[in-house]
């Protein structure tokens, strides 16, 4: 039925004569060993399904996984320069003795001071955390997410005007009651949502300002950059002008490549050494004053860390794949452990016609691989189902979750390991199974 021996012209009919000598190239052994494992799958229903459900709801949950954490931390709109970005998010003030601490975000005098005069940076633009506010339309009440920035903020991130512009230093400077609004407060607050929402007036806490522009709205989280309605930082509410160097701003460093982070850094820390103590923060006086220029996600794990946070998260989010991987690849070699069983026989007889053990190990590897990738493109469909699903449903606000590039990559190694992980175990120990003991297998 099968045979190892070296052979100029193997038979079309028995697809299973895979040596590496004889004229056979290595696609024709991958070509015949697909073959194989089309037939194998075909032959045992109730393996396969195992196999694929086990397959397909792993990969599904890493995809869906991954696709989030590509959503939330890699450049997206409207933050598409994030790979050129510091931030300076938070300062950390404490006493001699360390007794007294307080932490948060900046000042807008910090920023002013200490950031906007680097030497290195291509550009420094500033923003607000969220904040919070009401406006009422027909007795109903919106609630909003406000930002207090500066003009050059529009300048580092990279909304989409649909209308008007965004207001620039001299309006600031002026300061004129004006406002940016995204498209979702645009349909929510004008009756007439087709008609243009520039020169128009908003009424905000009981404050008008003149709509200037609408841009389209950011995903919730997206926090630096998210928001409802744009103020500049001069109009009522911001505490721009109050003191100490703790406050509610953050600061967006834009750099001119990513390898200006270290001189930027060095720069700013620099800075942050010659400023004058005690410092005076709510009648407390502070002597040490600790703060950084970040990456996004340095700074977003700066909440949660308190050093080395990249690490530790990598390092968790790797372990907790693997793991992931690993319980149903556990499952999996038993499994196909059980359905290499069953052709001992076949083992038995291509080992006696000289077939190698590398040979056999290449049969079965490529079968799980093969396998694998059929569950990988069941995983692929489900995995666009679901996040059109959190697209659409409204869980995260404005979310727009992709299966890009980067993530099919992810997904395609994934499958390979997957395949590997579950499939290579088997695969030796069938391959090393002595001719005797396989042959005896099939009486």
């Amino acid at each position: 039925m099968l045979a190892g021996r070296a052979s100029t012209s193997p038979s079309p009919h028995e697809p299973h004569t895979p040596p590496f000598k004889g004229g056979i190239t290595y696609p024709d052994m991958l070509t015949n060993a697909i073959k194989i494992a089309w037939k194998v799958l075909l032959r045992h229903p109730f393996y396969t399904f195992i196999t694929l459900f086990g397959i397909s709801l792993t990969l599904t949950v890493l995809m869906v996984l991954t696709s989030f954490l590509d959503h939330l931390l890699a450049p997206h709109y409207p933050e598409h320069k994030r790979e050129r970005m510091l931030y300076i998010s938070r300062v950390a003030l404490r006493d001699s003795a360390r007794q007294s601490s307080r932490t948060g975000p900046v000042s807008f005098r910090f920023i002013d001071t200490y950031v906007k005069t680097l030497k290195t940076p291509e550009k420094v633009g500033l923003t607000t955390f969220f904040g919070f506010a009401n406006s009422y339309v027909n007795g109903k009440r919106i609630s909003l997410q406000t930002k207090f920035t500066d003009a050059i903020f529009w300048e580092v991130t990279d909304f989409e005007f649909l209308e008007g512009k965004p207001y620039n230093a001299q309006t600031i400077a002026q300061g004129h009651q004006v406002a940016v609004i995204t498209d979702d407060l645009k349909r929510q607050y004008f009756e007439d949502e087709t008609a243009p929402a520039v020169g128009k007036n908003i009424d905000v806490d009981n404050v008008r300002y003149r709509v200037i522009g609408v841009v389209r709205a950011a995903p919730v989280t997206r926090p630096t950059t998210a928001g409802d309605i744009y103020f500049p930082y001069t109009v009522p509410k911001s505490n721009y002008q109050s003191e100490g160097l703790s406050g509610s701003y953050v600061a967006l460093i834009l750099a001119r490549t990513p390898a200006d982070f270290g001189a930027i850094k060095a720069e700013f820390d620099g800075v942050v050494s010659r400023i004058p103590r005690p410092v005076l923060e709510g009648g407390n006086k502070y002597v040490v004053v600790e703060t950084a220029a970040s990456t996004y996600l340095e700074s977003l794990l700066s909440n949660f860390f308190e050093a080395q946070a990249t690490a530790i998260f990598f390092s968790v989010v790797g372990l907790f794949m693997l793991l992931f991987m690993a319980l149903p690849a556990i499952n999996l070699v038993n499994v196909n452990v059980s359905r290499i069983m069953e052709r001992a026989s076949e083992i038995g007889i291509r080992k006696a016609f000289g077939a190698p053990a590398r040979t056999l190990v290449w049969q079965f590897v490529v079968e799980n691989l093969f396998i694998t990738f059929l569950g990988g493109a069941i995983a692929l469909l489900l995995s666009g189902v679901i996040i059109w699903f959190i697209n659409t449903s409204g869980w995260i606000a404005r979310a727009d979750l992709t299966i890009n590039f980067a993530v099919f990559a992810f997904s395609v190694l994934v499958c390979v390991v997957f395949g590997l992980l579950s499939g290579v175990v088997p695969a030796f120990r069938m391959a090393k199974l002595p001719i005797a003991e396989a042959l005896k297998s099939n009486g």
